[in-house]
Protein backbone atom coordinates (compact mmCIF):
# COMPACT_ATOMS: atom_id res chain seq x y z
CA UNK A 1 0.00 0.00 0.00
CA UNK A 2 2.78 2.44 0.92
CA UNK A 3 4.64 1.66 -2.30
CA UNK A 4 1.48 2.36 -4.29
CA UNK A 5 1.00 5.67 -2.47
CA UNK A 6 4.64 6.60 -3.08
CA UNK A 7 4.15 5.82 -6.77
CA UNK A 8 1.15 8.16 -6.88
CA UNK A 9 3.20 10.84 -5.07
CA UNK A 10 6.04 10.64 -7.60
CA UNK A 11 3.63 10.82 -10.52
CA UNK A 12 1.67 13.64 -8.85
CA UNK A 13 4.77 15.82 -8.49
CA UNK A 14 5.90 15.23 -12.06
CA UNK A 15 2.36 15.54 -13.39
CA UNK A 16 1.88 18.86 -11.61
CA UNK A 17 5.01 20.34 -13.16
CA UNK A 18 4.51 19.04 -16.70
CA UNK A 19 0.74 19.51 -16.48
CA UNK A 20 1.24 23.25 -16.04
CA UNK A 21 2.61 23.54 -19.56
CA UNK A 22 0.04 21.11 -20.94
CA UNK A 23 -2.71 23.34 -19.55
CA UNK A 24 -1.15 26.61 -20.68
CA UNK A 25 -0.61 25.25 -24.19
CA UNK A 26 -4.08 23.60 -24.22
CA UNK A 27 -2.54 20.27 -25.21
CA UNK A 28 -4.89 18.03 -23.22
CA UNK A 29 -6.13 16.30 -26.37
CA UNK A 30 -2.57 15.69 -27.58
CA UNK A 31 -1.73 14.17 -24.19
CA UNK A 32 -4.73 11.87 -24.45
CA UNK A 33 -3.66 10.86 -27.96
CA UNK A 34 -0.12 10.20 -26.78
CA UNK A 35 -1.35 7.92 -24.00
CA UNK A 36 -3.37 5.84 -26.46
CA UNK A 37 -0.52 5.80 -28.98
CA UNK A 38 1.73 4.13 -26.38
CA UNK A 39 -0.62 1.14 -26.13
CA UNK A 40 0.76 -0.89 -29.09
CA UNK A 41 4.29 -0.29 -27.78
CA UNK A 42 3.25 -1.78 -24.45
CA UNK A 43 1.80 -4.83 -26.17
CA UNK A 44 4.88 -5.44 -28.32
CA UNK A 45 7.18 -4.86 -25.35
CA UNK A 46 5.24 -7.33 -23.21
CA UNK A 47 5.25 -9.90 -26.03
CA UNK A 48 9.01 -9.67 -26.53
CA UNK A 49 10.25 -9.17 -22.99
CA UNK A 50 7.41 -9.77 -20.55
CA UNK A 51 7.08 -7.26 -17.73
CA UNK A 52 10.65 -6.07 -18.31
CA UNK A 53 9.75 -5.16 -21.88
CA UNK A 54 6.92 -2.79 -20.95
CA UNK A 55 9.13 0.24 -20.31
CA UNK A 56 11.30 -0.05 -23.47
CA UNK A 57 8.28 -0.78 -25.66
CA UNK A 58 6.33 2.15 -24.27
CA UNK A 59 9.36 4.44 -24.52
CA UNK A 60 9.91 3.69 -28.22
CA UNK A 61 6.22 4.12 -29.05
CA UNK A 62 6.02 7.33 -27.02
CA UNK A 63 9.09 8.82 -28.73
CA UNK A 64 7.70 8.09 -32.18
CA UNK A 65 4.23 9.39 -31.27
CA UNK A 66 5.58 12.57 -29.63
CA UNK A 67 7.63 13.39 -32.74
CA UNK A 68 4.65 12.68 -34.99
CA UNK A 69 2.24 14.80 -32.94
CA UNK A 70 4.71 17.69 -32.71
CA UNK A 71 4.96 17.69 -36.50
CA UNK A 72 1.20 17.33 -37.01
CA UNK A 73 0.54 20.08 -34.46
CA UNK A 74 2.10 22.67 -36.77
CA UNK A 75 -0.74 22.14 -39.25
CA UNK A 76 -4.09 23.90 -39.11
CA UNK A 77 -6.14 20.69 -39.16
CA UNK A 78 -4.09 19.02 -36.44
CA UNK A 79 -6.99 17.78 -34.30
CA UNK A 80 -8.50 15.64 -37.05
CA UNK A 81 -5.16 14.09 -37.96
CA UNK A 82 -4.31 13.39 -34.32
CA UNK A 83 -7.71 11.77 -33.79
CA UNK A 84 -7.08 9.43 -36.73
CA UNK A 85 -3.64 8.49 -35.41
CA UNK A 86 -5.04 8.00 -31.88
CA UNK A 87 -7.79 5.59 -32.91
CA UNK A 88 -5.57 3.77 -35.39
CA UNK A 89 -2.74 3.07 -32.96
CA UNK A 90 -5.05 2.13 -30.11
CA UNK A 91 -6.93 -0.29 -32.36
CA UNK A 92 -3.60 -1.76 -33.46
CA UNK A 93 -2.73 -2.39 -29.82
CA UNK A 94 -6.05 -4.14 -29.17
CA UNK A 95 -5.57 -6.37 -32.24
CA UNK A 96 -2.04 -7.27 -31.19
CA UNK A 97 -2.96 -8.12 -27.60
CA UNK A 98 -6.02 -10.14 -28.68
CA UNK A 99 -3.75 -12.54 -30.57
CA UNK A 100 -2.06 -13.65 -27.34
CA UNK A 101 -3.29 -16.32 -24.97
CA UNK A 102 -4.98 -14.98 -21.86
CA UNK A 103 -5.36 -11.65 -23.57
CA UNK A 104 -8.36 -10.60 -21.45
CA UNK A 105 -6.32 -10.38 -18.25
CA UNK A 106 -3.38 -8.81 -20.10
CA UNK A 107 -5.67 -6.25 -21.71
CA UNK A 108 -7.13 -5.37 -18.31
CA UNK A 109 -3.67 -4.88 -16.81
CA UNK A 110 -2.53 -2.67 -19.69
CA UNK A 111 -5.69 -0.57 -19.64
CA UNK A 112 -6.12 -0.17 -15.87
CA UNK A 113 -2.61 -0.74 -14.51
CA UNK A 114 -1.36 -2.61 -11.45
CA UNK A 115 -0.96 0.08 -8.83
CA UNK A 116 -0.99 -2.27 -5.84
CA UNK A 117 1.64 -4.60 -7.32
CA UNK A 118 4.29 -2.04 -8.27
CA UNK A 119 7.69 -3.54 -7.46
CA UNK A 120 10.64 -1.62 -5.95
CA UNK A 121 12.42 -1.88 -9.31
CA UNK A 122 9.42 -0.43 -11.15
CA UNK A 123 9.13 2.36 -8.59
CA UNK A 124 12.78 3.29 -9.16
CA UNK A 125 12.20 3.31 -12.92
CA UNK A 126 9.13 5.50 -12.51
CA UNK A 127 11.05 7.93 -10.28
CA UNK A 128 13.99 8.22 -12.70
CA UNK A 129 11.75 8.77 -15.72
CA UNK A 130 9.66 11.33 -13.81
CA UNK A 131 12.78 13.29 -12.80
CA UNK A 132 13.95 13.39 -16.42
CA UNK A 133 10.52 14.68 -17.50
CA UNK A 134 10.66 17.45 -14.88
CA UNK A 135 14.19 18.42 -15.95
CA UNK A 136 13.13 18.69 -19.60
CA UNK A 137 10.44 21.28 -18.89
CA UNK A 138 12.49 23.02 -16.18
CA UNK A 139 15.43 23.58 -18.51
CA UNK A 140 13.17 24.93 -21.27
CA UNK A 141 10.65 26.74 -19.07
CA UNK A 142 11.35 30.18 -20.59
CA UNK A 143 10.73 28.92 -24.10
CA UNK A 144 7.68 26.93 -23.00
CA UNK A 145 6.08 29.89 -21.23
CA UNK A 146 6.92 32.30 -24.05
CA UNK A 147 5.40 29.94 -26.62
CA UNK A 148 2.32 29.38 -24.44
CA UNK A 149 1.48 33.09 -24.22
CA UNK A 150 2.91 34.43 -27.49
CA UNK A 151 3.88 31.84 -30.09
CA UNK A 152 4.83 34.40 -32.74
CA UNK A 153 6.84 36.42 -30.24
CA UNK A 154 8.69 33.32 -29.07
CA UNK A 155 9.73 32.51 -32.62
CA UNK A 156 10.81 36.11 -33.23
CA UNK A 157 12.86 36.00 -30.02
CA UNK A 158 14.85 33.07 -31.36
CA UNK A 159 13.10 30.13 -29.72
CA UNK A 160 12.57 27.30 -32.17
CA UNK A 161 8.91 26.21 -32.12
CA UNK A 162 9.54 22.64 -33.26
CA UNK A 163 12.30 22.13 -30.70
CA UNK A 164 10.11 23.56 -27.94
CA UNK A 165 7.19 21.38 -28.96
CA UNK A 166 9.36 18.27 -29.19
CA UNK A 167 10.79 18.90 -25.72
CA UNK A 168 7.35 19.24 -24.15
CA UNK A 169 6.15 16.22 -26.12
CA UNK A 170 9.11 14.22 -24.85
CA UNK A 171 8.32 15.21 -21.25
CA UNK A 172 4.69 14.17 -21.66
CA UNK A 173 5.79 10.93 -23.33
CA UNK A 174 8.13 10.14 -20.45
CA UNK A 175 5.37 10.68 -17.91
CA UNK A 176 3.07 8.46 -19.93
CA UNK A 177 5.75 5.77 -19.93
CA UNK A 178 6.27 6.20 -16.19
CA UNK A 179 2.62 6.21 -15.23
CA UNK A 180 1.20 3.61 -17.57
CA UNK A 181 2.76 0.70 -15.68
CA UNK A 182 0.99 1.66 -12.47
CA UNK A 183 -2.19 3.39 -13.63
CA UNK A 184 -2.73 1.91 -17.08
CA UNK A 185 -3.40 3.52 -20.43
CA UNK A 186 -6.88 4.81 -19.63
CA UNK A 187 -6.00 6.33 -16.26
CA UNK A 188 -2.64 8.04 -16.73
CA UNK A 189 -4.07 10.81 -18.91
CA UNK A 190 -6.22 11.94 -15.96
CA UNK A 191 -3.12 12.53 -13.86
CA UNK A 192 -1.68 14.74 -16.59
CA UNK A 193 -4.73 16.91 -17.17
CA UNK A 194 -7.32 16.85 -14.37
CA UNK A 195 -5.22 18.20 -11.43
CA UNK A 196 -4.00 21.23 -13.39
CA UNK A 197 -7.48 21.90 -14.76
CA UNK A 198 -8.83 21.90 -11.21
CA UNK A 199 -5.93 24.02 -9.98
CA UNK A 200 -6.67 26.69 -12.58
CA UNK A 201 -10.23 26.85 -11.27
CA UNK A 202 -9.11 27.24 -7.67
CA UNK A 203 -6.48 29.96 -8.01
CA UNK A 204 -5.51 32.86 -10.21
CA UNK A 205 -2.05 32.99 -8.69
CA UNK A 206 0.55 31.50 -11.04
CA UNK A 207 2.80 30.44 -8.15
CA UNK A 208 0.04 28.30 -6.61
CA UNK A 209 -0.88 26.35 -9.74
CA UNK A 210 1.74 23.62 -9.38
CA UNK A 211 1.42 23.11 -5.58
CA UNK A 212 -2.35 22.70 -5.85
CA UNK A 213 -1.98 20.40 -8.88
CA UNK A 214 0.36 18.21 -6.81
CA UNK A 215 -1.78 18.25 -3.67
CA UNK A 216 -5.01 17.15 -5.37
CA UNK A 217 -3.72 13.80 -6.73
CA UNK A 218 -1.97 13.14 -3.42
CA UNK A 219 -5.29 13.47 -1.60
CA UNK A 220 -7.11 11.45 -4.26
CA UNK A 221 -4.37 8.82 -4.21
CA UNK A 222 -4.42 8.27 -0.45
CA UNK A 223 -8.21 8.24 -0.23
CA UNK A 224 -8.59 6.19 -3.42
CA UNK A 225 -6.22 3.44 -2.29
CA UNK A 226 -8.01 3.16 1.04
CA UNK A 227 -11.46 3.07 -0.58
CA UNK A 228 -10.37 0.50 -3.18
CA UNK A 229 -9.01 -1.73 -0.41
CA UNK A 230 -12.15 -1.42 1.71
CA UNK A 231 -14.49 -2.05 -1.22
CA UNK A 232 -12.44 -5.03 -2.41
CA UNK A 233 -12.46 -6.61 1.04
CA UNK A 234 -16.12 -5.83 1.64
CA UNK A 235 -17.42 -7.10 -1.71
CA UNK A 236 -14.97 -9.93 -2.22
CA UNK A 237 -14.28 -8.67 -5.77
CA UNK A 238 -11.18 -6.64 -6.67
CA UNK A 239 -11.74 -2.95 -7.39
CA UNK A 240 -9.24 -1.11 -9.58
CA UNK A 241 -7.44 1.39 -7.31
CA UNK A 242 -6.35 3.44 -10.32
CA UNK A 243 -9.95 3.87 -11.42
CA UNK A 244 -11.00 4.92 -7.91
CA UNK A 245 -8.17 7.47 -7.75
CA UNK A 246 -9.23 8.95 -11.09
CA UNK A 247 -12.89 9.09 -10.02
CA UNK A 248 -11.88 11.02 -6.93
CA UNK A 249 -9.77 13.37 -9.06
CA UNK A 250 -12.76 14.05 -11.27
CA UNK A 251 -14.86 14.60 -8.15
CA UNK A 252 -12.33 17.14 -6.86
CA UNK A 253 -12.44 18.88 -10.24
CA UNK A 254 -16.23 19.12 -10.04
CA UNK A 255 -15.97 20.57 -6.53
CA UNK A 256 -13.43 23.10 -7.80
CA UNK A 257 -15.77 24.05 -10.65
CA UNK A 258 -18.64 24.47 -8.18
CA UNK A 259 -16.50 26.62 -5.88
CA UNK A 260 -15.42 28.77 -8.83
CA UNK A 261 -19.04 29.23 -9.92
CA UNK A 262 -20.08 30.28 -6.40
CA UNK A 263 -17.22 32.77 -6.14
CA UNK A 264 -17.98 34.17 -9.60
CA UNK A 265 -21.62 34.65 -8.71
CA UNK A 266 -20.67 36.40 -5.48
CA UNK A 267 -18.25 38.61 -7.41
CA UNK A 268 -20.97 39.66 -9.83
CA UNK A 269 -23.20 40.50 -6.87
CA UNK A 270 -20.46 42.56 -5.19
CA UNK A 271 -18.08 44.02 -7.83
CA UNK A 272 -16.49 46.38 -5.30
CA UNK A 273 -15.27 43.43 -3.22
CA UNK A 274 -13.61 41.96 -6.31
CA UNK A 275 -11.96 45.28 -7.12
CA UNK A 276 -10.64 45.51 -3.56
CA UNK A 277 -9.35 41.92 -3.78
CA UNK A 278 -7.48 42.62 -7.02
CA UNK A 279 -6.05 45.86 -5.62
CA UNK A 280 -4.93 44.02 -2.50
CA UNK A 281 -3.25 41.31 -4.57
CA UNK A 282 -1.24 43.90 -6.51
CA UNK A 283 -0.01 45.70 -3.43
Amino acid sequence: MWRALLTVAVLAIAGGVVGLFIGLRELEFVSDALVHAVFPGLVVGAALGGTAGLLPGAAIAAALAASLFATIGRRGDADAAIAVVLTGLFSLGVVLVSRREGYVSQLQELLFGRLLTVTPSQLRQIAVVAVVAILLVALTRRAQLFRAFDAAGAEAAGFRPLGTDLTLGAAVALLVVAGVQALGVLMVVALLTVPMAASRLLTRGFALLIPIAILLPLVAGALGLWLAFEWSVGSGAPVSPGAVVVLLLVGLYLLAALARAIVSRATIADPQAEADRIAGGRS
